[in-house]
């Protein structure tokens, strides 16, 4: 996919640059994989737990297939899907025809024939286990637990790469820069996610924000002392203390990883 541009000829577009969907369908989605999203405007048991959440367009949930069973598919058509970056893939079994919905890499077009198994080719958009990958690979979709289904580099444009292996586990090189040990029999698929484009995108007004659900954010200094550790001060303060969360947490360079529920002894070096 390309980018957008758009003249001036309204202030909302001036600096306007949009991923270009052109080339996608333009149809409803696949019904019987869609469900009713209910949105809850970022409350839980009607307190807020994320703040700045809220409104934005209706949108109906994909049911995505991460586990990637199937044998053999045939690519029908590339979507659009709200709820995530990346684009996604209606995909139909070449057995059973039955359809279901997938992350969509890079360079898959629509008729592409896509197999799963310990057999698959080397071949973007193919799904097989860590341990029959060579390395040097660039991968997505990739299960944490055997089975699971992917979980890891499912974002537009990620990928991870195959860095080595390390008895019976193969070593990812993420996108955050953090190198990790994956055992071999989990499964990823080959390639780069689509729609790498959407980070260049340039939003221009705060409305198209809103469309996404996002409310306005206010600085802490704007704020008073009851609501803020940075609010209160006569005129205009910068807050007087290290950078802190609306509950005085520091929110700059402060690691807040719990150490009781990590899987640390699978990181081989940190992305720092």
């Amino acid at each position: 996919m390309t980018l957008k541009y758009f003249n001036p000829t309204t202030p909302s577009q001036r600096g306007l640059t949009l991923v270009d969907y052109s080339g996608l369908w333009k149809g409803k989605p696949f019904k019987k994989l869609t469900s009713g999203k209910k949105s809850n405007g970022g409350r839980s048991r009607g307190r807020i737990t994320m703040r700045h959440r809220g409104g934005g367009h209706k949108r109906l949930y994909r049911e995505i297939d991460f586990k990637r069973v199937t044998a053999e598919v045939q690519v029908e058509r590339i979507e659009y899907d709200p709820n995530r970056g990346a684009f996604i893939a209606l995909v139909k079994s070449t057995d059973t025809e039955q359809h279901s919905y997938i992350i969509a890499p890079n360079e898959v077009s629509v008729g592409d024939r896509l197999s799963s198994g310990n057999s698959s080719e080397i071949k973007v958009g193919n799904t097989l286990q860590l341990k029959n990958a060579p390395v040097g690979l660039s991968v997505h979709n990739v299960e944490l637990k055997i089975g699971k289904g992917g979980q890891m580099a499912r974002a537009a444009g990620s990928w991870a790469q195959i860095m080595g292996r390390d008895s019976g586990y193969v070593l990812l090189k993420l996108p955050s820069g953090e190198v990790r040990r994956v055992h071999g029999d989990c499964r990823a698929t080959v390639g780069i996610v689509s729609n790498g484009d959407l980070k260049n995108q340039r939003i221009a007004k705060a409305g198209r924000n809103r469309w996404l659900g996002w409310r306005p954010s206010v600085r802490g200094v704007a704020m008073n002392p009851v609501d803020h550790p940075h609010g209160g001060g006569e005129g205009k303060t910068s807050g007087g203390r290290h950078p802190v969360s609306p509950w005085g947490t520091p929110t700059k360079g402060y690691k807040t990883r719990n150490k009781k529920k990590l899987s640390s002894k699978f990181i081989v070096s940190r992305r720092k």
